[in-house]
């Protein structure tokens, strides 16, 4: 049993190499690997862009619970 763990280490060993290597020369590789990584810096900004967005949002619906009673008497019609 011993020798076919070492030998399944070693198989996985060499294809490893063969792929990191592989990728690591292939320009095809290296311009996805670019691109991904900037689509993802750019996702990444939206998102904290909306959050800010999200919390002002929620920061002025907050003022509007604060005060309920202003907002309702100013807005229905019949109240005088």
């Amino acid at each position: 049993m011993a020798g076919g763990n070492m030998m399944n280490r070693v198989l996985t060993y060499l294809v490893n190499e063969l792929l990191v290597n592989g990728l690591a020369n292939s320009p095809a590789f290296q311009r996805f690997a670019v691109r991904t990584s900037k689509r993802i810096e750019d996702v990444s900004t939206m998102a904290v862009k909306k959050r800010q967005e999200l919390a002002e949002q929620m920061k002025d619906l907050s003022k509007n619970f604060e005060h309920p009673k202003h907002e309702i008497s100013c807005s229905v019609p019949l109240c005088i």
